[in-house]
C-alpha cells in the first residue's frame, strides 16, 4: 500500500470574482521510504501541493491518503494531530525557538505529543547526535551557524518518528557547500528507511533525490526517476 496517494486532486481559491486552480486533477502516489523532489516555478502550484501533503490545507476535491488514512475531509484540530504524529517539517527559515538551545527546540514535538521528561530529553540527544551536533546541545540559534541550524531543524523533525520529511526549500538560506552537507544528511535519512519529500525550485537539489515530480500550472508535467 502506497504512504501517499493523491487521487484527482483540485484545490481552488476564490479571489474577488476570480476562481483560481491551484491545482488541477492532480493524481500521484509516493511509497514508504522513496525520496522524492518537487519542483515547479512561482505560480506552479507547487506551494499548494507541499501544503495539501503537509496537512496544512486540504483539498476542493478529491481524495489524499495518508498512511492508510484519508485526510481529505479532517477538521483542522484533526489535521494538527496527524501533522503532530506523521509529518516532520523542514522549513528554509529554520523556524527555531531564539531563547531556546538546541535541545529544547528539539524537544517541543514531544512536549506537544506529551512525552515524559527523561524520554523527550534522551529522544532529543539521540536525535541532535544523529547529525552531528552532539557537542551543540545547550547552544541557542544565534550561537550557531546556518547550517547548523538548519541540522537543529532537521533533528527536530525527525524525534516523532514521522511517516514523511517534509522539506520546503531547505537549502534557500544556506551557502552551496552548506546546502549539499545539508542534502547529504537527507541522503542518508532516505537510506535508513525515512520518506522524505524535498520541495525546490532548483534543478541540483532536486537531483539528490531519487524521483523528480514536477509541477507546471497546476499539472504534472512530468513524473520521472533520477538516474544516478
Amino acid at each position: 500500500m502506497s504512504l501517499i496517494r493523491l487521487q484527482n486532486i483540485q484545490r481552488l481559491y476564490n479571489m474577488g470574482d476570480e476562481i483560481i486552480h491551484a491545482l488541477r486533477d492532480v493524481s500521484l502516489e509516493i511509497a514508504r521510504g522513496e525520496y522524492v523532489a518537487i519542483m515547479g516555478p512561482s505560480g506552479s502550484g507547487k506551494s499548494t501541493l507541499m501544503n495539501l501533503l503537509g496537512c496544512l490545507d486540504t483539498p476542493s476535491s478529491g481524495i489524499y491518503e495518508l498512511n492508510g488514512t484519508n485526510v481529505s475531509d479532517l477538521d483542522d484540530n484533526e489535521l494538527a494531530e496527524i501533522r503532530n504524529r506523521e509529518i516532520g517539517f523542514v522549513f528554509q527559515t529554520f523556524n527555531l525557538l531564539p531563547r531556546a538551545n538546541a535541545l529544547r527546540n528539539v524537544e517541543l514535538p514531544l512536549i506537544y505529543s506529551g512525552t515524559n521528561l527523561d524520554d523527550r530529553h534522551e529522544i532529543a540527544r539521540s536525535a541532535l547526535a544523529s547529525v552531528g551536533l552532539a557537542g551543540r546541545m545547550t547552544h541557542k540559534p544565534n550561537e550557531m551557524s546556518g547550517g547548523q541550524r538548519q541540522r537543529v531543524a532537521i533533528a527536530r523533525a525527525l524525534v516523532n518518528k514521522p511517516s514523511i520529511i517534509l522539506a520546503d526549500e531547505p537549502t534557500g538560506n544556506l551557502d552551496s557547500k552548506t546546502g549539499e552537507e545539508i542534502m547529504g544528511l537527507f541522503e542518508n535519512l532516505s537510506k535508513q528507511g525515512n520518506t522524505v519529500l524535498v520541495v525546490t525550485h532548483e534543478e541540483d537539489i532536486a537531483q539528490h533525490a531519487r524521483r523528480i515530480i514536477r509541477i507546471r500550472d497546476g499539472l504534472i508535467a512530468s513524473d520521472e526517476a533520477v538516474k544516478k
